[in-house]
């Protein structure tokens, strides 16, 4: 084996155990969150924590109406501000990292969890626009 061999045999390996551990986070996300349509997630939104994963300049330039903002980037910090005893509603911009918030809240023993399918990008429902 020359050194390109080695060097590709090491990049192939690499990409493949990159894709596994990409396609174990998606499977962990389905399994923590039921994935809604909009207008499934219309339905019961006033009965549930709307919670909008975007960082804060994104959820202050427009969400959906009634949603709070727990940055993705801080959540495993403040998860613990959503109760329990109510369902959870969570987006982000394009349904991406819904599912690995939607894992963590599994993990620490939350259910009725649920993600809008396409995330914000999809949503045709009531927004608070920002300044």
């Amino acid at each position: 084996m020359n050194g390109f061999d080695i060097f590709s045999l090491i990049l192939w390996t690499g990409l493949i155990i990159y894709g596994i551990f990409w396609l174990y986070r998606f499977i962990e996300g389905k399994r923590a969150a039921k994935v809604l349509k909009p207008e499934e997630f219309k339905q019961d939104m006033r009965k549930v924590q709307i919670v909008d994963i975007r960082e804060s300049p994104e959820f202050e330039a427009g969400h959906v109406l009634g949603a709070r903002n727990i940055a993705f980037s801080q959540f495993k910090e403040r998860y613990l501000e959503l109760r329990k005893d109510q369902p959870i509603y969570l987006y982000d911009q394009r349904n991406v990292l819904s599912g690995r918030a939607a894992a963590i809240l599994k993990k620490n023993g939350y259910s009725n969890i649920y993600a809008l399918k396409g995330g914000y990008d999809n949503w045709d429902g009531k927004i608070k626009k920002g300044r």
